[in-house]
């Protein structure tokens, strides 16, 4: 009885609805340090999300991913990163809660530079996943639970490598290992988690179209436990998939959501997804995935001295730069044609 009546206080004190929200690779590219470099000697990175600060900080919870160091100066570009402190600011103030840090460029500038970003985004009070310093504390730390209006969700973050560096003993990286996953997952069941948020760093870039091993991995993925599986390190838009288990459980799949701000500069690769996803409870109180949203951001290039570069949603017109402009509707229609014929059950733009 007592059970009971603990249920249905639940279910009419809970949350009716959360959305969590996720974006593609923050890079940074020589480009975009030059552009942010202020006349004191500072790095700027703030108006880079002036047209969608506010769009981000809506969400309950946005999770984005940070491929670059933050390994301190000399700052460096592509192929080995070193990015501004004021870059992991500006994006938490932008609204982004959860910051992802194993990918391929995470040993860019070796251990010290892995060290130094997590001391960084500590000092900012940002969350992270994917990378620990000292190896010791990456049981402890390689699930992280948020409480977002009243859903435990657990996220966990791996890559399928680093560019050939190796690193010492004294850090560690989470690898795509299906059975550390695994591990993983039961290990957030067992602290009460709900949903299960894995977040890879996996594919071959400039493809638009998953391969069969992303496929495969995600499905074993999904079988372990996980809700939702959201991709990431192509630089290009793959398509979105949900599906139900067995259960009728759903579950989701993002094989890439692309660049979310970089230099790149094809046109595929100047943008990426944004994927909202909505969370919400049945009659008894149980989280399920409501939906999921394709959205599509772009990156305008500065075309003047002193201007930043800036992420905008690709469905709105660039009224103040006509190549920028003709270069969003060619990315967001090429993107759009993809998503539109190879999203399953979510939405496309």
């Amino acid at each position: 009885m007592i059970g009971l009546l603990v249920s249905l206080a639940w279910l009419l004190c809970a949350p009716e609805e959360a959305e969590l929200l996720f974006v593609g690779d923050a890079m940074m590219h020589q480009r975009q340090i030059d552009a942010a470099l202020q006349p004191d000697g500072t790095h700027s990175f703030d108006a880079c999300f002036d047209s969608i600060r506010r769009w981000v900080s809506e969400a309950d919870y946005a999770v984005v991913n940070l491929e670059a160091p933050l390994g301190g100066e000399p700052y460096t570009g592509y192929p080995m990163f070193s990015a501004p402190d004021s870059y992991a600011q500006a994006l938490r103030d932008a609204g982004f809660d959860l910051t992802l840090t194993a990918n391929n460029h995470c040993l860019d500038r070796r251990d010290r530079g892995l060290q130094r970003t997590i001391a960084v985004l500590d000092s900012l009070a940002m969350p992270h996943i994917g990378t620990y310093s000292p190896a010791s504390v990456r049981d402890s730390l390689a699930l992280h639970i948020a409480d977002v209006n009243g859903f435990r969700i657990g996220f966990l973050n791996y890559t399928y490598g680093t560019n050939g560096i190796r690193h010492g003993a004294a850090v560690a990286v989470d690898p795509i290992d299906v059975s550390l996953i695994e591990a993983d997952i039961a290990r957030a069941r067992s602290r009460g988690v709900e949903l299960v948020a894995v977040c890879i760093h996996w594919g071959v870039e400039y493809r638009m179209l998953p391969e069969q091993s992303q496929r495969d991995t995600g499905s074993r993925i999904h079988r372990a436990g996980a809700d939702m599986v959201i991709g990431s390190h192509p630089h290009v838009i793959q398509p979105a998939e949900m599906a139900a288990d067995s259960a009728g459980r759903r579950h989701l799949t993002v094989y890439s959501l692309g660049n979310f701000l970089s230099a790149m500069r094809t046109p595929d690769t100047r943008g990426g997804a944004a994927v909202s996803v909505t969370l919400r409870r049945d009659r008894l109180g149980r989280p399920y995935i409501d939906r999921a949203e394709s959205h599509l951001l772009f990156t305008v290039t500065p075309s003047r001295p002193g201007e930043p570069f800036r992420v905008v949603r690709a469905d709105r017109p660039i009224h103040d730069d006509q190549e920028a402009e003709e270069q969003r509707i060619e990315f967001a229609r090429r993107a759009a044609e993809i998503l539109r014929q190879h999203n399953k059950n979510v939405k496309a733009p």
